[in-house]
């Protein structure tokens, strides 16, 4: 046998007895060190450090920018409790112009640009534009129902179950028992998270406190919704990765841009949003334009966000993304107690924690070999 050909052998066999745990023999009779490689294995290290490069900026994206424009977004809301609406048109006129010039062409001939040829159905973008436009706006929206943030981001990392159920009804998943109690863990946490607020409500009067909570209820409702859009989301994008291929830009920019005439029917509150920050300008700050400088950290912020989660939900499912999002909301929590002085409270740290415990439980059996998730 020719000596290259003895060696891509013994560089095979070496591989597979690496695999089993057992000691290496080189071709001269010395035995290999464990922590050693073959030629073999580096040439295949040298193949995927690209890609764990690569995959490592995507998680990059998520962790930095999310939990840097959950800052952004608490300072926002401080100054204005109803901005929501003008921040959901801000950020998805932002990421649209971002993102178009990648799309757009100039055809032979011809002055007018012309978009690029879609790899998706337009009809498959508009379907996940109205779940995510419904989406952004309602957790937009939940701060101005006495949702504390803390709250808030604890609730939407309970997405978990919803990514299961979904999962279950129209992915034809099956779970095994400790992915089951792992999702009862988070539900039960975001349960207790969300009463959390009520058991420390200060209001003096009845009257006042029953209005307070009858807010609240309905501020939790909205991120009930919220959630339950964030999970359709996530399904619908996985679907179309998987019969489409990864086109996560393609999806950055038509989800944005077919979201912008929403504002026709919030153009109202748009406004007043828009106008509360002119005022904040001009008063009430130690820096001129302060608010703007905000607003745009946080739509620069929100762009690397989202940027990163399209393409980690383009790579794996949305169960996984899911768990990297949670991983980021606990970042996040943790930002908002330390960085802003946030309530909190025994309940609020308890359901907290069952949520990421919970999470964590479930990559776990996840990621166990004899308990992966199994397709009917």
């Amino acid at each position: 046998m020719p000596s290259s050909k003895r060696s891509a052998v013994n560089g095979v066999a070496e591989a597979g007895r690496r695999r089993n745990g057992l000691s290496s023999m080189k071709p001269n009779g010395t035995t290999a060190v464990n922590g050693g490689a073959t030629d073999g294995e580096k040439l295949k290290f040298r193949d995927i450090a690209p890609t764990l490069l690569d995959f490592s900026s995507v998680i990059g994206l998520v962790l930095g920018g999310c939990c840097s424009n959950v800052m952004t977004y608490e300072k926002l809301l401080l100054l204005n409790p109803k901005i929501g609406s003008a921040l959901t048109f801000s950020q998805m006129l932002f990421i649209a112009l971002q993102t178009l010039p990648s799309f757009i062409v100039f055809r032979p001939k011809s002055y007018i640009p012309s978009l690029k040829p879609r790899q998706v159905p337009l009809y498959q973008w508009a379907i996940q534009v109205v779940v995510l436009t419904l989406g952004s706006l309602l957790n937009n929206w939940a701060y101005a129902y006495k949702v504390p943030l803390t709250v808030l981001i604890v609730f939407r990392s309970a997405g978990l179950p919803v990514s299961m159920l979904f999962g279950a009804l129209f992915s034809k998943r099956t779970y095994n028992w400790r992915q089951m109690a792992s999702v009862l863990i988070v539900t039960a946490g975001a349960f207790l998270s969300a009463l959390s607020r009520t058991a420390t409500s200060a209001t003096s009067s009845k009257e006042a406190q029953a209005a307070d909570f009858k807010l609240y209820i309905t501020g939790i409702s909205m991120l009930v919704v919220s959630l339950l859009c964030t999970g359709i989301l996530g399904l619908l994008q996985e679907q179309t990765y998987q019969k489409y291929g990864p086109c996560w830009k393609e999806c950055l920019f038509y989800t944005h841009v077919l979201g912008l005439p929403s504002v026709v029917f919030l153009s109202a509150d748009v406004k007043q949003g828009l106008s509360s920050l002119a005022a904040q300008s001009y008063s009430g700050t130690p820096i001129p334009f302060l608010p703007y400088v905000v607003l745009l950290a946080n739509l620069s912020s929100q762009y690397l966000c989202v940027s990163g989660v399209n393409q980690l939900s383009s790579r794996v499912s949305s169960v996984s993304t899911n768990i990297a999002l949670t991983v980021r909301k606990a970042l996040s929590l943790c930002l908002s107690v330390w960085w802003f002085g946030n309530e909190w409270n025994s309940q609020l740290a308890t359901g907290a924690g069952m949520v990421f415990v919970g999470s964590l439980l479930y990559t776990s059996a996840t990621s166990a070999p004899s308990q992966k998730e199994k397709r009917t």
